[in-house]
Order: C-alpha cells, then sequence, then structure tokens
C-alpha cells in the first residue's frame, strides 16, 4: 500500500500539522513516511500545502506530482490541486468552505463540512483533524489509533490544551459518511 497525499488550504488551517501528525502514524507503524510542507511568507491567510507519502516500502521520492488522495481545505486548493490526482484516486473537500463541486468524475469524492463538525467538536480551528478522520477512514492509510496517539506527540506544547478538541474531531470525521 502506497498512500500519496496532498493536503492544501489557507495559511491557519492546520494542514501542515495535519501532515505532521499522519507521517508520524506511519512512523509509529513502521511505514515509510515522507512529509515536504510548502508555505507563503504569510504566517495566516496565505497558501499552505503539503505532501505526505505513506507505504509499506521504501519511498523512492518524497515529491508527490500525482497524488493517490487531495484534501482540500479551500476553493483554490481544490481548484489548483483537483486535475493532478490519479484516476481512480479520492479527494476530500471541506464543504464548509468550498460552495463548488469538483468537476473530476473518475475519483471518488468525499465532501465533509468539516468547519461545522469542528464547531460541533469545540473549535472552527479543529477542521483538519476532522478532514484527517474522514480520509483516515476513507483510506485507512493509518490506523485511527494511531493518528490519535500521534497527536500528542506532534502539537506544540502551547497547543496541547486543543488536543480532546483535536481528538473529538478527528472521531467526528472519522464517523462522517458522505462520498458523491
Amino acid at each position: 500500500m502506497t498512500e500519496k497525499i496532498i493536503i492544501a488550504g489557507f495559511g491557519g488551517q492546520g494542514v501542515i500539522l495535519a501532515g505532521k501528525i499522519l507521517a508520524y502514524a506511519g512512523m509509529i507503524e513502521g511505514k515509510y513516511v515522507s512529509h515536504i510542507p510548502a508555505y507563503g511568507a504569510e504566517m495566516r491567510g496565505g497558501t499552505a500545502n503539503c505532501s505526505v507519502v505513506v507505504s509499506d516500502r521504501e519511498v523512492a521520492s518524497p515529491l508527490v506530482p500525482k497524488p493517490t488522495s487531495l484534501i482540500a481545505m479551500n476553493q483554490p486548493s481544490l481548484e489548483k490541486f483537483e486535475g493532478v490526482v490519479v484516476p481512480g484516486g479520492k479527494i476530500f473537500v471541506n464543504e464548509s468552505l468550498i460552495p463548488v463541486k469538483s468537476k473530476r468524475t473518475d475519483v471518488e469524492i468525499f465532501y465533509i463540512p468539516a468547519n461545522n463538525l469542528a464547531e460541533e467538536a469545540g473549535s472552527g480551528k479543529a477542521s483538519n483533524m476532522v478532514m484527517m478522520g474522514a480520509f483516515i477512514a476513507a483510506t485507512g492509510a493509518v490506523d485511527a489509533g494511531d493518528f490519535k496517539k500521534s497527536v500528542p506527540a506532534v502539537v506544540s506544547a502551547r497547543n496541547l490544551k486543543l488536543n480532546e478538541i483535536n481528538l473529538k474531531a478527528f472521531d467526528l470525521g472519522y464517523g462522517f459518511k458522505t462520498a458523491g
């Protein structure tokens, strides 16, 4: 199994953190992983994305020009990356912020109201964890329990107080059933 993922959104949406946690979970499972963050100079509001590879085999290249999955947190990210997902891949759309539908018909598309579910968990800032829950439920790239164990290991000390909300948001995303 090799899952090549692009997680993309605005700076401040936690896309880099989500990728780090996913990579860490893969590492504790003994899988081969890579994580490459990319973001603009702005701290919040600029573009941010990361490429993550989780595999049972050695990762030949950490670059992800043709992802098997895309997690799009905002509309510009969907527009930029939806065309590069491999046929038969998966696209996860944060429909709380993306009012359009993907144009792709050769991939499986999941529409998740991530911001709404994150608010239900206790903070809209946890929308990244909602999306990760939905992604892991659909792909099995890593074990859900291992991802949850990775959250406190990766989240910075100043944000540890949000872990309860992060884990609740993850569970809401994991349990959310939608495709189409």
